[in-house]
């Protein structure tokens, strides 16, 4: 059976095109909490957060707290907070093992439950994740900064409520939108107490902005960082004008997602060079295969979201697969 590195050694290997900013620089803030700022108007408002840093490769969301907190944010209402998530990831990338920096221990984007946070469980990411959730319970509106293992489209990440779907619509970028439930191996941030609560005023989007290191998806990190800011209505457009890119933007295409692909194993490959969005027309078309088990499509136009085998083992999710709807 193939190891992690063999397969991760067949896939594509992406030149790094961008800058990984020092954000030791910013591990001192003014919340109590490493790596996390906050920028008050004293004026009633929502209290609007920026993360990056979920995961430690995930360098494009970096860029645009560092930029936003290089330049200062005076907000006209309510308060903004910038923030890195897995800093000690981050601490530890190297480009000639570009994927060992996701996390060190597990997956900081799966432990988002009470249960976990408050349980005895001990790594790495909980308790970064216990240091951040003081801050982040107090939070009206999320925007969780990633990238993506494979050159997509960047998307929208808006869960499966009303209220992410119309958050999303008001951003109005990126193209893509995808409403689901998560993953079956943890909950998120973005699904995470009040977020993924019905009842709750509270709404939190995640962003894909493309793949790690391209610098296409610093351009979407900063571009929708501002767009962000401006639809919570907490800063001037002329405060973020210079990270908001220029062009009329496309219409948004929804796709709810309808289920996972989960691997058994190290076994499952993918028929095809798939890297996300791709819209397979046929019902039945195989897409992949796993010790014999072939893996088709369940409908015509089918979609499949973020595939890749970069962080492949039992339980995990290699592709979600996807068909458009109307909001």
């Amino acid at each position: 059976m193939k190891t992690l590195e063999q397969i991760r050694a067949a896939l594509p290997q992406y030149p790094v095109e961008v800058q990984f900013p020092d954000i030791d620089r910013w591990r001192f803030g003014n919340t109590g909490v490493d790596f996390v700022h906050t920028f008050d108007s004293h004026i009633d408002g929502p209290h609007v957060m920026i993360l990056a840093l979920m995961h430690g490769n995930e360098v494009s969301g970096a860029i645009a707290v560092d930029r936003l907190l290089k330049q200062g944010l005076h907000p006209i209402k309510g308060r903004v907070t910038l923030g890195f998530g897995n800093v000690t990831a981050y601490a530890r990338f190297n480009p000639q093992d570009a994927d060992a920096s996701r996390y060190i221990d597990e997956d900081m984007n799966r432990v988002w439950t009470a249960a976990r946070l408050d349980g005895d469980e001990d790594s790495s990411e909980l308790r970064r994740a216990r240091e951040l959730r003081p801050v982040i319970d107090t939070v009206d509106f999320m925007l969780d900064l990633h990238s993506m293992h494979e050159a997509a489209p960047p998307l929208i990440v808006s869960g499966p409520l009303d209220k992410g779907m119309e958050f999303a619509a008001r951003l109005g970028t990126p193209q893509h939108v995808v409403v689901d439930k998560g993953h079956p191996n943890g909950v998120r941030m973005r699904d995470y107490a009040g977020f993924g609560d019905p009842a709750s005023a509270k709404n939190a989007l995640l962003v894909e902005c493309g793949q790690h290191f391209s610098a296409a998806s610093e351009r979407v990190a900063q571009d929708v960082a501002a767009r962000f800011l401006l639809a919570a209505g907490v800063v001037e457009e002329a405060d973020v004008a210079a990270l908001l890119q220029p062009g009329e933007l496309p219409a948004q295409r929804f796709i709810g997602v309808t289920e996972p692909v989960v691997a058994q194993g190290m076994a499952l490959e993918f028929a095809d060079d798939y890297r996300g969005m791709e819209v397979i027309a046929k019902a039945g078309t195989v897409i992949a295969n796993e010790n014999g088990r072939a893996i088709t499509t369940p409908y015509d136009d089918c979609t499949l979201v973020m595939p890749s085998l970069r962080h492949i083992g039992p339980g995990v999710t290699v592709v979600r697969l996807g068909r458009s709807i109307a909001r």
